[in-house]
């Protein structure tokens, strides 16, 4: 009957109560905006700030005694001591002071992209209340300190970037802290082998190890991760199937490991799955047609590894729904064709089937693929025409179909294609000639319909494209005047117009429009022999907001021009041998008169000039021995006479002045003398394309020292030619 005595409780609460509970929870959120900094804690900050190079001045607010006016610091709300550490890309230098170690509320600690150095400070270990480490992007040295081992309510611990932070991973690693969650070391110098703590690591759900000199085997994990990366160790064995993680696992990166054998087909049961890449290892075998992935993966690319067979027709569950971004099979030995299926997965926006065995023709309906914006099918065995559906890719910026069968014209559907940035349909069939309408395609960078079998005279298409850096046209049957035009990019680095059957002057006009062509600031050269240039297209991922992919390219290639190999006449124009920024230049094969302009000099970064097989007259300009950087000279086969000086180093090149009887070699203080005329015929047997007569002085005394010594084993070695040679002069002896 107690119950009966207990006063009723009010339906309402009291209004006074509500206030009280109001005032304390506003009063130490007012407070603390001007709370006064410990202190003890104000003087370990100093003491930090007294050790580092602050350039920008990034720490001038640490004075007075007002917490919430020091950049980067938090307090507590009644304490006032520091709890929170936050100066990230401050741009500070220097090392850290062991006094800032008193400070013993500290709950997070980030210090990330600053030039700290010297070892990681032992006493961080004093801060037992730490839950985040965040060390990242600096320039600290040394191993992890032991001390860190009693930082037990650390939840994350991230010192990625430290290129001299390494040496083993220490066991402690996985079981000093029950709590913590994310672990990243990544591109530092660790090695040896993980410990096998890390594998039972209860709450670890994030581990980034990429990018150090792991060793070992890769076995499974006892806990359920959500990102594991390993890339870019020396990691080995087989893939495991990540069971644990069979629902949690988003991304899973062991790129350029060591691992082998199959692609077991129980990886499609980590339903989580976003991100899946297992490039350059060394799979192989077939991809079973059972490997089926749910409709979250957003990337997945198992390029670089020796895989086998079709690819299989179906990737993911259900292609409506899928949102597939990025799929990268290039560089396997994939057979067959490539299936209608990969069509249907409209969100594609990267499709990457290079280097691989494919036939067959490309699927008719590619064009329904409209996010795409890099398709790059090169190096297969692909025949028939380029697909006019390909318009319907107009995102398109990357386009790359060279070393394939393909036949048939440019179309000028592909106009639409406005977005286009680099063109690549080198060493086809492709014929016909270059549709005036591809001047809509107004965003083209790099282009290179080499080794086909265009042919026509050269269009105002190609003059529309004013971003042009690269245009290689050479080896096709182009024929008719050069345009007055060719010269008047902007931007143009590289021209290559060699093997076709242009005929008529070179243009002397337009050179000084290209800043490449006359930059004289160093910039990054790219020796290949030629202009044959490389493009590197990177690919970045923002997969948490907007899942977009954002692609970039690197174009590596020499700075020159090359017109060998056609009909072109008359002399060379005296403003092309002033391109100062020039690094290659090629006019061989041709029917050029006149002498070599003088002016040779103002090409200071000049590493290669071929005027060979030409019929250039005149004495060899003395200018040319000023080329400090000139790594191949050929002059050969032309009407040169006069003197070769020998100072200037120019007889570094004996083969580069074959060919022109007239040339004579000038000895110190004797001048000319009939001996010393060079001989007529060809001095090194060349392959053609304007590289004949090409050898170093190196390079032609060892042959000589070589050959005579071969000879004499030779000779020495047959027993008719021993016994004439040693004989006795004296036959009585």
């Amino acid at each position: 009957m107690d119950s009966m005595n207990k006063p009723p409780i009010s339906p309402n609460p009291n209004p006074n109560s509500l206030f009280v509970v109001l005032l304390l929870v506003l009063i130490p959120a007012a407070a603390s905006s001007d709370l006064d900094l410990h202190s003890g804690d104000q003087e370990a900050l100093l003491k930090l700030k007294s050790r580092l190079i602050d350039s920008r001045e990034s720490l001038a607010s640490w004075n007075g005694s007002i917490c919430s006016d020091w950049s980067g610091i938090s307090c507590d709300n009644f304490t006032g001591r520091v709890v929170g550490i936050n100066l990230s890309d401050f741009d500070l230098s220097g090392s850290i002071d062991p006094c800032f170690c008193k400070l013993p509320l500290l709950e997070n600690l980030v210090l990330a992209g600053n030039g700290f150095s010297g070892p990681i400070p032992s006493c961080f270990g004093r801060f037992r209340a730490l839950k985040t480490l965040d060390l990242s992007r600096n320039k600290l040295d040394g191993p992890l300190p032991f001390e860190l081992a009693k930082l037990r309510r650390l939840e994350e611990l991230l010192l990625a970037e430290n290129p001299n932070v390494g040496g083993l991973i220490p066991e402690w690693i996985g079981n000093f802290s029950a709590r913590l969650k994310k672990l990243d070391l990544r591109s530092d110098s660790f090695e040896g082998e993980i410990p096998e703590s890390l594998f039972k690591l209860r709450g670890l759900r994030y581990l980034d190890l990429s990018s150090n000199r792991l060793v070992g085997f890769l076995r499974e994990f006892d806990k359920p991760l959500e990102f594991l990366s390993l890339a870019a160790n020396q990691l080995s064995g087989t893939l495991p199937c990540f069971t644990a993680s069979a629902r949690s696992l988003s991304v899973l990166n062991l790129a350029r490991n060591a691992i082998v054998g199959g692609f077991p087909t129980c990886i499609s049961s980590l339903r989580m799955l976003t991100e899946l890449n297992l490039s350059s290892n060394s799979l192989e075998f077939r991809i079973s047609p059972r490997l089926i992935f749910s409709d979250k993966l957003l990337v997945l690319d198992l390029s670089s590894n020796a895989l086998s067979g079709p690819i299989p027709s179906r990737i993911v569950e259900d292609p409506d729904r899928s949102g597939l971004l990025l799929l990268n099979l290039s560089r396997n030995r994939l057979s067959g064709q490539i299936p209608a299926e990969i069509t249907e997965l409209r969100s594609l926006q990267g499709l990457f089937l290079a280097q691989n065995q494919l036939a067959g023709e490309i699927p008719a309906a590619i064009g329904n693929l409209t996010y795409l914006q890099a398709l790059d099918l090169s190096y297969n065995y692909l025949s028939g025409p380029i697909p006019v559906s390909l318009a319907g890719c107009f995102q398109l910026w990357h386009l790359k179909l060279d070393h394939n069968n393909l036949s048939g014209a440019l179309r000028p559907e592909l106009d639409a294609l406005d977005s286009l940035r680099i063109l690549d349909v080198s060493a086809n069939r492709i014929s016909g000639e270059i549709p005036l309408p591809l001047a809509g395609c107004k965003s083209l960078e790099v282009v290179d319909l080499s080794s086909n079998e265009l042919a026509g005279d050269l269009n105002g298409a190609i003059l529309k494209w004013q971003s042009l850096r690269f245009l290689s046209l050479a080896h096709n049957r182009f024929s008719g005047d050069l345009p007055d035009w060719i010269f008047s990019f902007q931007f143009l680095r590289s021209l290559d117009l060699s093997g076709n059957r242009f005929s008529g002057f070179i243009p002397d006009g337009d050179f000084n429009v290209s800043a490449e062509f006359n930059n004289i600031d160093s910039h990054e050269s790219y020796d290949d022999g030629g202009l044959a240039g490389e493009v590197r297209v990177s690919v970045s991922m923002d997969l948490s907001g907007s899942q977009q992919l954002e692609f970039g390219y690197e174009l590596r290639s020499a700075v020159g021009i090359d017109l060998s190999d056609n009909t072109l006449r008359g002399e060379i124009p005296e403003g092309l041998i002033g391109l100062r920024g020039l690094e290659y230049l090629n006019l061989s094969y041709n029917y050029l008169g006149g002498q070599i302009p003088g002016s040779l000099e103002r090409m200071g970064r000049l590493r290669r000039l071929d005027l060979s097989h030409n019929s250039l007259s005149g004495e060899v300009p003395a200018s040319i021995s000023r080329l400090r950087e000139l790594e191949v000279l050929n002059l050969s086969y032309n009407s040169l006479f006069g003197p070769v000086p020998r100072r200037g180093g120019l007889w570094r090149f004996p083969g580069a002045f074959a060919g022109n009887p007239g040339l004579c070699v000038e000895f110190s203080g004797a001048g000319c003398g009939a001996e010393a005329s060079l001989p007529a015929e060809e001095a090194v047997d060349g392959g053609g394309g304007g590289e004949e007569g090409l050898i170093s002085g190196e390079a032609f005394l060892i042959s000589a020292v070589v050959g005579f010594y071969a000879s004499t084993v030779a000779l020495l070695c047959s027993g008719k030619t021993r016994g004439y040679l040693f004989q006795p002069l004296n036959p009585e002896f």
